[in-house]
């Protein structure tokens, strides 16, 4: 195995060949990771662009109920399908006695308001119980009720509706109609996870896994890793002292990728892990939108561009109405095809977002 193989598979894995309906792409993706940063796009949707036929800006919200998915925390948060749930759930809250969520006064009254109203939005709560804040997980001040119901919905006794305006409103989770035992959990959701990120450097997987894990309880990532080789259902190459992991049953990449550009979102699976990104394609390749502009290098919201099996450069675009203005690491290639593929690519990114 070489990087050559890395590559090829990474994208073979990670990028179809011939793009489906949104219906199709969730049912295989089973997980795209969310971010609010919209520039030109949010990143779910900058993700299902490259996989799903004809997807425009916002199409997944637009058809969050007709599609019946959910909003819920695999590796990262983002959008998952219903088969994750009873993976997913239920999660061990630190405090909970004999597996029960533990509920104080807050969570308890908040629960009886959405269960009474049916969908609610935070304004709703906050209408009804006033606008007390408290310090929330990022160290800042929020609405005590809006940290009840994101709670509430973390450890699966709410799910998200919809959204209003890019806010979340709440509705009560349907009851489980079935319990997996922890340990098929950890199974499923460690091979969710890897093949999402195939083939995985084995450090990153196991970290991610373990982080995944935590809420199941029993056995750590590491572990579940080890069964998993075990048994054959991962599979394992080493190149230049990395070792990678991958589900066994994926197909091998018996075709050259197409003479194609795609601009990635920052989140994309393809390019997520940054380590492997560095010894794949050659050059670090940094999120910059929280760095100091007078630090950042390639942009506030610079997008990998891939072209082929490499990634090559860069390109940033803010929105429908803004210019695409691409980067290179060592150059353009020089072929027609390159040039044709790129100008492609930035008419269907303005197409994406209704240009």
């Amino acid at each position: 195995m070489s990087l050559a193989w890395l590559r090829s598979h990474a994208v073979a894995w990670s990028l179809p060949r011939t793009p489906g309906s949104l219906a199709e792409v969730l049912a295989e993706m089973e997980f795209v990771q969310a971010d609010p940063i919209r520039s030109p796009a949010r990143a779910q949707d900058l993700i299902l662009r490259q996989r799903v036929r004809g997807y425009r800006a916002g199409d997944l919200d637009r058809r969050y109920r007709a599609l019946g998915i959910d909003e819920d925390l695999v590796y990262a948060y983002g959008y998952t399908v219903p088969e994750l749930r009873p993976v997913l759930h239920p999660r061990v809250h630190p405090r909970a006695v004999n597996g029960a969520f533990p509920h104080d006064a807050r969570t308890a009254d908040v629960l009886a308001f959405v269960r009474e109203r049916g969908v609610v939005h935070p304004r709703d709560l906050q209408a009804h119980f006033g606008h007390r804040g408290v310090v929330n997980a990022w160290g800042g001040t929020s609405s005590a009720t809006t940290v009840a119901l994101e709670e509430l919905h973390r450890y699966g006794l709410l799910r998200v509706a919809d959204r209003v305006s890019g806010i979340r409103r709440y509705e009560t989770a349907p009851e489980p109609e079935q319990v997996l035992d922890p340990a098929e959990r950890r199974r499923v959701l460690a091979l969710r996870i890897a093949r999402t990120l195939a083939p995985a450097a084995e450090p990153t997987l196991s970290a991610t896994v373990n982080r995944a894990l935590r809420s199941i309880g029993g056995a750590t990532g590491s572990a579940t890793l080890r069964e998993l080789l075990a048994t054959g259902e991962l599979s394992a190459t080493v190149v230049d002292g990395v070792r990678y992991l991958w589900p066994s049953d994926l197909p091998v990449a018996d075709r050259e990728a197409p003479a194609r550009v795609r601009f990635l979102a920052p989140f994309d699976p393809l390019v997520w892990d940054r380590r492997r990104f560095g010894r794949i394609w050659g050059w670090d390749y940094r999120f910059e939108a929280y760095t100091p502009v007078a630090k950042r290098v390639r942009g506030y919201y610079a997008m990998p561009m891939l072209w082929r099996d490499r990634v090559i450069g860069w390109a940033t675009c803010s929105g429908r109405d803004s210019a695409v203005e691409v980067g290179f690491v060592d150059g353009p290639p020089k072929s027609k095809a390159f040039a044709t593929a790129l100008e492609a690519e930035k008419r269907r990114l303005k197409s994406f977002l209704g240009a």
